[in-house]
């Protein structure tokens, strides 16, 4: 019988990813708004741009957890931080990408390896007589 072993939190490092994708769409939105306020008011803030950043770490968060699957625990957390801060910062990534970044980070946190299709696999007769 053929064992297959998911050795990596494939769904929630996309979660994480598609999250941050919006995170990131919500940054950017923030910085065009920071823009409009410097043109109109010459109103000066790096502030505005915390939202790209938090976007583009949340997305590497992301594709961590497909490279060291071993650091999935801080990596989880991270994504949680990311999520949380995106708030306000970026919208909350349009909501959805808040969403995704939290519920990526909670999937990498309690992922376990999964074995599949494992049998119990013994002597063709049956289990060897306890005198050897």
């Amino acid at each position: 019988m053929a064992v297959l072993i998911i050795r990596r939190p494939v769904i929630a490092a996309l979660a994480t990813i598609v999250g941050g994708f919006f995170i990131l769409l919500g940054g950017l939105l923030v910085a065009a708004f920071g823009f409009v306020l410097f043109i109109w008011l010459h109103f000066a803030s790096n502030w505005f741009y915390v939202g790209v950043v938090v976007g583009f770490l949340t997305i590497v968060v992301g594709g961590l957890m497909l490279l060291l699957p071993s650091a999935k625990t801080v990596l989880g957390i991270a994504a949680l931080l990311f999520g949380f801060l995106s708030i306000p910062f970026a919208v909350g990534g349009l909501v959805v990408g808040f969403l995704l970044a939290v519920v990526g980070g909670v999937m990498a946190i309690v992922w376990r390896p999964v074995a599949i299709g494992v049998g119990v696999v013994g002597p063709p007769g049956g289990p060897a007589p306890p005198w050897g």
